[in-house]
């Protein structure tokens, strides 16, 4: 099975002590977000576990960690924008992340490690003379060290038109503008560039518009071939995005166009409540919670993944 981590919140960058602690102890709780009595156990184990999916905007904390995570194989998902601390008050600056980022590639491999330039607005600030000429600089410094680019377009969820107060959505004919000049770029410094849960059109610049997370991304990651399946998160696009072991309203970093967070006030009150010795990321277990052991299976089809 694949594990998720980012999807509700950057656990890398604020609950790396405790997700280590979680390896250690072969084993996590997760509070479902819907139904908070429902508790899901997974195991961790390689033998079940094909891949742990990373998503963080700064890495940096598990770089001294990582040893504890030598049986695992992994995929790093690192957001790097340049937006400024008005947009993202507390990612690190660019160049930091980009450190990281390089650590991580020669670590495991610059199959293993996926750049994502996104969410993409335009405003008075950050206006597509912006994005071209940040979207360069990145690119050239992350030559050599990873393959793919990941973009999207920003999604107005209610929690991003509540904490993001005039941010419109970039009209269609800008869309194409961006894609078109960042394929561009990405190709003189060996990037390609891949959509998620964006418009197919795309595909006529040479975009890969199958996901971001998607089977195929994963097995050509990880040089493995998986079972095929059905199983998909959210009918926008094919990533396997199930499995996440995270908590809403729980990172950090405050960025406005956040889809995970309702509040500051919320992630604060959250936060406090996170103990790095309890098996749940946020909180302890309650007497009346339910809790079930998730069927966790291997997806490698190892037969044929031996003959690659």
């Amino acid at each position: 099975m694949i594990i998720n981590t980012g999807q509700r919140t950057d656990i890398p960058a604020f609950y790396s002590e405790w997700f280590i602690n979680r390896i250690l102890e072969g084993y996590v709780y997760v509070r479902n977000p819907y139904y908070p009595k429902r508790i899901t156990k997974y195991i961790f184990n390689p033998e079940v576990v094909d891949c742990i999916c990373f998503c963080s905007k700064n890495p940096k904390p598990m770089l001294d960690k990582l040893d504890a995570l030598d049986g695992y194989r992994q995929l790093w998902y690192i957001t790097i924008t340049g937006y400024g601390k008005s947009i993202e008050p507390h990612v690190p600056h660019y160049l930091n992340v980009i450190e990281s980022f390089k650590i991580l590639s020669l670590k495991h491999g610059k199959k293993r490690v996926i750049w994502r330039y996104d969410p993409i607005f335009i405003d008075e600030n950050y206006h597509f003379s912006y994005h071209l000429r940040t979207f360069e600089v990145i690119a050239k410094k992350l030559s050599g060290y990873c393959e793919i680019c990941v973009l999207s377009f920003i999604d107005l969820y209610e929690k991003c038109k509540k904490n993001f107060p005039g941010v419109k959505e970039v009209d269609i004919e800008m869309q194409h503008k961006i894609v078109k000049a960042f394929v561009r770029i990405a190709k003189q410094y060996g990037i390609k560039i891949y959509m998620c849960a964006e418009s197919e059109e795309f595909k006529r610049y040479g975009v890969n518009c199958d996901g971001c997370m998607s089977q195929s991304v994963i097995e050509n990651a990880l040089d493995l071939d998986l079972y095929p399946t059905s199983f998909f998160a959210r009918k926008e696009c094919s990533c396997l995005l199930g499995n996440d072991i995270g908590a809403y309203n729980t990172c950090m970093h405050g960025c406005l166009y956040c889809y995970a967070n309702i509040n500051k006030e919320e992630v604060i009150s959250n936060h406090l409540k996170h103990d790095v010795h309890s098996p749940l990321l946020i909180g302890h277990i309650k007497e009346d919670d339910k809790i079930t052991i998730a069927k966790q299976d291997s997806l490698i089809n190892r037969q044929i993944s031996l003959e690659l």
